[in-house]
Order: structure tokens, then C-alpha cells, then sequence
């Protein structure tokens, strides 16, 4: 079944990874970049947030990983939950859990976000917020065969600009 992913911050539990039991040697910034790393290949994410353990739970760290998609973070979950990722102990990883009684508005994408979730789903990596006018074109013949191409071909190049939704 086809998964609907929207333009917006991801908010569902279905896709925030809650991972914990993370080893207190490396910095939580080396720790963000091997999550990064490792979860990457289920799907793109949106975040991935390290903190300290409190201090009734000893030294360590615990991430937050949030997916676009809850399917991918499903995938995460099973593939890598009580596993050796990038350390010598395993770590735990659950999705996350959410009353039903908060609800969340949806929030729109910034325009750099929008061109990474179109890229990594649609395979397009040139996604513009430039709007190009084209016109003057008519086809002749090529010169051998039936074939034609376009000729005196050119555009205008217009500075409209999407705004940013930061």
C-alpha cells in the first residue's frame, strides 16, 4: 500500500525513533553524524537529535530520529533495534508514543526542505525557484532525413523569487 507523504514537519509518532543506550565515549555531535549515518539508508529523515541521559539513568546519550515516512522508520525500528550499529554494545530503538489526545497542526516545509523531500522521492536534483520564460522557438529541418530541431531557440530569465517560509 502506497504511503502519503506530505510537505509538512513530520509530526506522528509513527515516524520518531526513540533510540537509547547509546555508549558515553564518542561526542554527542559523533553520535548524531553515525545515527545519520546508519538510519539514512532506510529513508530520508528529517532530524536527528542527541542528548545527554538524566542522571538517575548513568553516562550515555539518547536520540530522537525523526522520518518523513512512517514506513521507513518502521524499517529502521525492526532492521536495527538490539543490534551493534556503530558501537560495541547494542542499543535499543522503539517508535515513538503519542496520547491521542494531543494533536498536532501541521507545519509547512521551508523551500529548502520542500526541494529535498521532491529530490529524494520524485529522483529530480534540480529542482529551481527560478521561473524561466521561454519563447521564440520554431522547428526546421536538421538537414538529414525526416528529423527536425528547434531553432533560434532562447529564454528570458525572470527574478521571481518563491519566498522563504522559515
Amino acid at each position: 500500500m502506497a504511503e502519503l507523504v506530505p510537505f509538512a514537519v513530520p509530526t506522528g509518532s509513527d515516524k520518531t525513533l526513540l533510540v537509547w543506550e547509546l555508549s558515553s565515549g564518542p561526542t554527542a555531535e559523533a553520535l548524531q553524524h553515525s545515527l545519520f549515518t546508519v538510519f539514512s539508508h532506510f529513508g530520508l529523515l528529517y532530524s536527528v537529535r542527541v542528548f545527554p541521559n538524566a542522571a538517575v539513568a548513568g553516562p550515555g546519550f539518547y536520540a530522537v530520529i525523526k522520518f518523513y515516512s512512517a514506513r521507513d522508520a518502521h524499517r529502521a525500528q525492526k532492521a536495527c533495534n538490539q543490534k551493534q550499529l556503530f558501537q560495541k554494545s547494542p542499543v535499543k530503538i522503539r517508535l515513538g508514543t503519542q496520547h491521542k489526545a494531543v494533536q498536532h497542526n501541521a507545519l509547512a516545509l521551508n523551500s529548502s526542505r520542500c526541494q529535498e523531500l521532491a529530490n529524494y522521492y520524485f529522483g529530480f536534483n534540480g529542482w529551481s525557484k527560478r521561473i524561466i520564460k521561454v519563447s521564440c522557438f520554431s522547428r526546421k529541418p536538421c538537414g538529414q532525413g525526416e528529423e527536425e530541431c528547434l531553432s533560434d531557440f532562447s529564454f528570458e530569465e525572470q527574478e521571481f523569487t518563491v519566498p522563504e517560509l522559515d
